[in-house]
């Protein structure tokens, strides 16, 4: 049950202010004071209190796209173990369900966009499901290569022989699985060098120019999918990295230390490289699905953990 409740309150938590530490990084990076920590939180809940506006030609399923997207990403936040070998709805093959709940969310987000029948929206739509499609190949790898393993198709068995290969000291395997998921990372949460989420050039945005026509709890609803998103990927990453112990308090105190360092390691990111071009976008992620694919090849000639 602590467990439970642990998992529960980091779900609700710690997101937001790993998002703000991404952004503390890129500042301190710069030279520059920066927001706080939790300026994501001030940012959503003024968001909260303002009303929604809706188009006329607009249909449910704009109003659906944000609450359908938070809540897909927050059933695979529950689907995740972290810090401890468990999770509140863990069950067999729930690494496939985990996958496509990140499909579901991303398919309303689009589908958002495409019902205010806005072209420039349209674009924006058309960009994500091309990427996404190049993304998911390297992400069902790397997760072949956490769960063959483990034997069978679930975040619990896999994690749990995860510690006897003392991490990635022993396993390229598990190497290039990271840094697959990394690259998986950057592109669903829409961060450089895939887009920039700070971006205003209308022709080169991606997520921005989808959720351009939502306010007030919609758009807050959408920035708290993107920080659950980076947060339950990382935590994947992290597990891949970092062995999480099974006591009681190393287990979790190590689970946020390597959160900390994902959010480090993608302020750094996108503090020392340029958003990429467009026409060089698929070559990167195309690049993850190779790597990926190289792990799982070492994984069957003799580098399983």
């Amino acid at each position: 049950m602590f467990d439970v409740l642990m998992h529960l309150a980091w779900l609700i938590l710690l997101p937001l202010p790993m998002l703000g530490l991404v952004t503390v990084v890129k500042s301190w990076i710069a030279g520059r004071r920066g927001p706080p920590l939790l300026q994501p939180f001030h940012d959503v809940v003024k968001l909260l209190r303002k009303g929604a506006v809706y188009s006329r030609t607009t249909t449910w399923v704009f109003a659906a796209g944000p609450v359908v997207a938070l809540s897909s990403t927050v059933l695979a936040g529950l689907i995740v173990p972290m810090g401890s070998p468990s999770s509140p709805f863990g069950f067999s093959a729930d690494v496939i369900v985990f996958a496509y709940l990140l499909g579901l969310g991303r398919f309303f987000t689009m589908t958002a966009a495409l019902d205010t029948g806005s072209a420039f929206e349209g674009m924006g739509a058309s960009r994500e499901g091309a990427f996404a499609a190049l993304a998911e190949p390297a992400l069902f790898l790397a997760l072949m290569i956490l769960c063959v393993p483990a034997g069978g198709m679930s975040f619990g068995e896999a994690f749990a022989v995860l510690p006897a290969s003392h991490g990635l000291l022993r396993s390229p395997g598990l190497l290039l699985a990271a840094l697959a998921l990394g690259v998986v990372l950057l592109a669903e949460t829409s961060r450089i060098p895939v887009d920039d989420p700070n971006t205003h050039l209308e022709l080169t945005m991606i997520h921005e120019v989808m959720v351009l026509d939502h306010g007030g709890p919609d758009l807050a609803f959408i920035q708290i999918g993107y920080a659950l998103k980076l947060f339950v990927l990382g935590s994947v990453i992290v597990h891949l990295v970092l062995p999480i112990p099974a006591d009681s308090w190393t287990g979790p105190a190590a689970f946020l230390a390597g959160q900390a360092g994902i959010a480090v390691a993608v302020g750094i990111i996108e503090s020392v490289m340029a958003r990429l071009r467009l026409s060089r976008v698929p070559q990167f992620l195309i690049g993850a699905c190779v790597v990926a694919a190289v792990g799982v090849l070492v994984l069957f000639t003799g580098g399983r953990p």
